[in-house]
């Protein structure tokens, strides 16, 4: 049987990882769901659900992973014949925010060639239009949308065709080290504009938004519960299968604690530097501009490049930074399902077929990048609404918005919430404590982690699930 090849070295791992972890989530969803949820509120809560439930996932998906050797299904299958269907759960999660994210990937490579165009004066520029505008127009150009969205699929299959080590761990360990450096710099220019205080003080003051008006009222409690939890899975990438896929390749002797306390911190700096960059830029030199949504990205901070010294440059820094943290998840989402076909194959003895499943789960996902970049934002007539024949919600509005919410919103909790389930009370924390131990290594919060992966993280799992599919569907649980 051919051997199964893992990482290179630790290092590699940890950048692949935090790769996988720092993404879109970070550098649009943290500074997005931060600026629509009052600012300090959503922070504090983050860093509680960080804590206990984010560290304990990773460590069990780590856990999991490197103990079966195998990717999401197998691991499951491996562990218990209850909870073997789990992994399907992390494949079809991958599968779907692929689609939008692939979308969003291609959006960002549209604005770097933009600001490219605006540094040499080029047709290709914002032509002197406003952010609104240039966003608009391109939502409203459908095949470029598609253009954009294939080339960030494309670029996603070709690294993960490489491998781990020959691809994603190469890739990651330039470009992770590469992303701290040119957000360092985003961070110092939009921390030093005139107004950018307002910024930091939205961001770590409390009560201060709601004082000077920014926003009307302090958020309801369980509204930024759901968001924060969302926002956690889908930016530390748990409960997809990508953290157990990542583990499967980690040597035996690295310590599991320390390197899902270090992707989880990492992960955590990645979003605070976000945070640091946008908003205070938008406070600076976009006070009227969007604190949320797609606008946030690709409309405040290109109004905040057009209205900066240099601000092509830095537009070109920006975006190029958000085009690799994109790359850096989707490759981790793409190698969950690659994962499994390939072992299968190997299982088998039908060799290494890694391109093969390269190929064919590339254009699966591109297909659905495709209905999402036709859409646009629900303007082509064939958004979920139109489809299936529902009122506009803020689910069916859009196949972005759709796919985030089945995925993001309902799948990922819901599968972390089935894996701290199967590891507490299926096949024991002994699983874990077991497999974090080997080769002499301490299990320094074992207590702490067996008391929350029982207990205290299911319960927030199902509060974080509750919340969410109350604000996707309205039931009104939570007033």
């Amino acid at each position: 049987m051919e051997e199964r090849k893992g990482f290179g070295s630790n290092f590699g791992f940890l950048m692949a990882a935090v790769g996988s972890a720092v993404g879109l989530g970070n550098i649009w969803g943290f500074p997005n769901k931060m600026g629509a949820n009052g600012g300090f509120t959503f922070l504090i809560i983050y860093l509680i659900l960080a804590a206990c439930c984010g560290i304990i996932v990773m460590i069990g998906e780590l856990a999991l992973g490197r103990k079966t050797g195998k990717g999401a299904v197998g691991a499951y299958k491996a562990l218990s014949k209850k909870f073997k269907w789990l992994g399907w759960l992390g494949i079809l999660s991958a599968f779907l925010i692929l689609f939008f994210y692939c979308a969003l990937g291609g959006y960002c490579i549209k604005y770097v060639v933009l600001n490219v165009g605006n540094l040499f004066n080029a047709g290709f520029g914002s032509n002197g239009l406003s952010g609104a505008d240039v966003f608009g127009n391109f939502m409203s150009n459908q095949m470029e949308s598609v253009i954009y969205g294939l080339i960030f699929v494309l670029l996603t299959m070709l690294i993960v065709m490489g491998g781990v080590g020959g691809g994603i761990e190469k890739v990651c360990s330039v470009g992770m080290p590469a992303l701290f450096i040119i957000l360092l710099i985003c961070i110092i220019r939009a921390c030093t504009l005139p107004g950018a205080v307002n910024g930091l003080k939205y961001m770590f003051v409390p009560g201060w938004a709601v004082e000077n008006g920014v926003i009307p009222k302090a958020p309801n409690f369980f509204s930024v519960l759901s968001t924060a939890g969302g926002q956690m899975f889908f930016s530390l990438s748990l409960g997809m299968g990508a953290m157990i896929t990542y583990g499967s390749y980690l040597s035996k002797k690295e310590n599991l604690e320390k390197n899902a306390l270090l992707i989880v911190i990492m992960d955590t700096i990645v979003a605070l530097m976000a945070g640091l960059c946008v908003i205070p830029g938008r406070f600076a030199l976009d006070p009227e501009g969007a604190l949320g949504g797609p606008a946030l990205l690709f409309i405040t901070m290109q109004n905040v490049f057009d209205k900066m010294p240099l601000g092509s440059v830095f537009g070109i820094l920006f975006y190029l930074l958000v085009v690799f943290a994109a790359i850096s998840s989707s490759i981790s989402l793409l190698e969950v399902i690659v994962a499994h076909f390939c072992d299968k194959a190997r299982d088998a003895g039908k060799g290494d077929k890694r391109k093969a499943y390269s190929l064919i789960a590339a254009v699966a996902v591109g297909l659905g990048c495709v209905l999402v970049c036709l859409d646009c934002l629900g303007g082509a007539g064939i958004a979920p609404m139109d489809l299936l024949g529902v009122e506009k919600s803020g689910w069916s509005d859009c196949w972005l918005d759709f796919f985030d919410c089945v995925s993001e919103g309902i799948m990922m909790p819901l599968g972390a919430l089935l894996m701290c389930l199967c590891i507490g009370w299926e096949v024991g924390p002994k699983v874990v404590d077991d497999e974090v131990t080997l080769e002499g290594n301490t299990f320094k919060s074992k207590g702490f982690f067996n008391i929350c992966v029982k207990f205290i993280t299911p319960i927030a799992m199902l509060l974080v699930l509750a919340g969410q599919l109350d604000s996707f569907f309205g039931f009104g649980w939570f007033g």
